[in-house]
């Protein structure tokens, strides 16, 4: 299918991840003034039952809410939008409200105030979640594709890169794209991007009654909180940014290296899997690619069986394995499901596909991907000409060649974005900052979809402390389970407590 090009050219991050890089705004509409802004920053907020609110279940002790922003900042008496928010209050001697985004692009945040709940955030904080316009149940909604239209997408095979088979990949993205403004609407789809959404936070910020905001971002939240130190870096009191995308990088070189972290995490599993009894991929690490696609590319022609009606797509395996490289906590997954393939089955990488596309057991999907696709088109510069997309497809497959299905012709479609109907509002752009109170970048050594350096480059830029975390996994702090990392996490953010210079936590192996 079109839009997947058979995973080579991007790697979708769902939850916890985006390989897009932060920028500055391009061409901004000129924005309205305070005064006019004023209704949407003085307005109060209603707590309630999240119920009433949130499509996934909360815990019960939270409460959810939404606020209300323009969509147009620079037309503040035009459109609106509601953003969905949650809430669990804090326990004790309250600083304030801590605001959290679990990354993305296009993931809802309201869960997110689960974590902290057994350090001292919890007595110190409100824990605020919250999902972006268009995201979740904020509202208007994303939306492109139905659920039986997704289940029909991730079933087709895939397309080759010979002349027609792009030219048929090309017509699938456009048919996906006029979806997108039919149910969404191209006026929506251009507010939708990060520099709406920085916007979006400082309202929050000012509803909530806190004069400078708390933040804690992973991975696509890491762009919205280093995006919020550049246009507020006054109305910031603490950032924990882990999982970091590095502003300066061009989404080009961003995907390669995040294509590189993947095949080293490919690689990490496979020398693993190789020491363990009964490994699927065979007991030498030097070979572990060439038995991978030998497991995987039968399935181009022809899907496995599954307990579910739908079977195993050759797109899905792909997918399915992907998401189990986020964490070395799900390698002993994807040694079950690759072992699933030589005896005609895919139940478990269809299990570990279904929870990368956000798909319930109900057949119901959330609307991550779309989003997903609609905040990164517009927030990034795209590639439209055959020539450069020929060449990353190449690059790409060099890069991680357990995902080269051997099907390279030297020429490759286009992807979603550059069909994309409105302009991209950012650019990369290296960070600087005047003012900004000293704040926290959190990098784990062998994260795959936000490679350890994009931290390093990132502290750099604002002048942050940084943590480095010893892990395969794709972001760290309060989800580790590290007491050295978490300690330090907590303290800064309750405290300011600056970490100690150098701070190394975790271990591998």
């Amino acid at each position: 299918m079109g839009l997947r090009q058979g995973v080579l050219g991007m790697v979708l991050l769902a939850l916890f991840v985006n390989g897009c890089a932060a920028g500055e705004d391009v061409a901004a509409p000129m924005p309205a003034t305070p005064e006019a802004l004023a209704k949407f920053y003085t307005q109060q907020v209603r707590w309630g039952a999240c119920a009433e609110i949130a499509a996934e279940a909360l815990p019960p002790i939270a409460e959810c809410a939404k606020v209300t922003v323009p969509v147009d900042y620079s037309k503040p008496d035009g459109a609106t939008a509601q953003l969905a928010l949650s809430r669990i209050r804090a326990s004790g001697d309250r600083i304030g409200s801590l605001v959290m985004n679990p990354g993305g692009p296009g993931v809802s945040g309201l869960s997110i105030v689960r974590l902290g709940g057994a350090t001292a955030l919890a007595e110190r904080f409100d824990r605020i979640g919250f999902d972006p316009r268009g995201v979740g149940s904020s509202t208007p909604s994303i939306t492109c594709l139905t659920a039986q239209e997704t289940d029909a997408e991730r079933a087709e095979p895939p397309e080759d890169n010979t002349p027609a088979g792009i030219e048929m990949q090309e017509a699938e993205i456009r048919d996906y794209v006029g979806k997108c403004v039919e149910r969404t609407g191209a006026d929506y789809l251009a507010h939708v991007g990060t520099r709406e959404v920085v916007q979006d936070m400082d309202v929050i910020r000012a509803v909530l009654g806190d004069p400078a905001l708390s933040y804690l971002g992973y991975s696509y939240g890491t762009r919205l909180g280093s995006a919020y130190a550049e246009r507020y870096p006054d109305r910031v009191r603490a950032l924990v940014l882990d999982g970091a995308i590095d502003s300066s990088l061009d989404p080009t070189v961003e995907s390669l290296r995040q294509a590189a972290g993947f095949q080293k995490a490919f690689d990490g599993f496979g020398a693993d899997c190789a020491r363990q009894p009964d490994c699927p991929l065979g007991d030498d690490p030097a070979r572990t690619v060439e038995r991978f696609r030998a497991l995987v590319d039968p399935l181009r022609d022809k899907p496995v069986h599954t307990a579910d009606p739908r079977g195993l797509s050759y797109n899905d395996a792909i997918t399915g394995v992907q998401q189990a490289l986020y964490s070395n906590s799900q390698w002993g997954a994807l040694r079950a499901g690759l072992a699933e393939l030589p005896q005609g089955r895919g139940d478990t990488l269809l299990k570990l596909a279904d929870l990368y596309e956000s798909r319930g057991e109900d057949g119901a999907y959330t609307n991550t991907q779309d989003a997903f696709n609609a905040i990164r088109c517009v927030d990034d510069p795209r590639i439209t000409d055959p020539a450069l997309a020929a060449r990353l497809d190449i690059d790409y497959r060099r890069a991680a060649p357990f995902l080269d299905d051997g099907a390279g012709t030297g020429a490759a479609a286009r992807e979603v974005c550059a069909f994309w109907p409105v302009p991209n509002s950012s650019q990369p752009h290296r960070i600087s900052v005047a003012g900004l109170p000293k704040v926290v970048v959190v990098s784990t050594t062998e994260d795959p979809a936000t490679p350890y350096q994009a931290g390093v480059d990132l502290a750099q830029q604002l002048g942050a402390s940084l943590i480095t975390y010893r892990d395969a996994r794709h972001t760290s702090a309060l989800v580790a389970g590290d007491e050295c990392l978490d300690n330090a996490v907590v303290a800064y953010l309750t405290d300011l407590t600056e970490p100690s210079a150098g701070l190394t936590c975790g271990q591998l192996g």
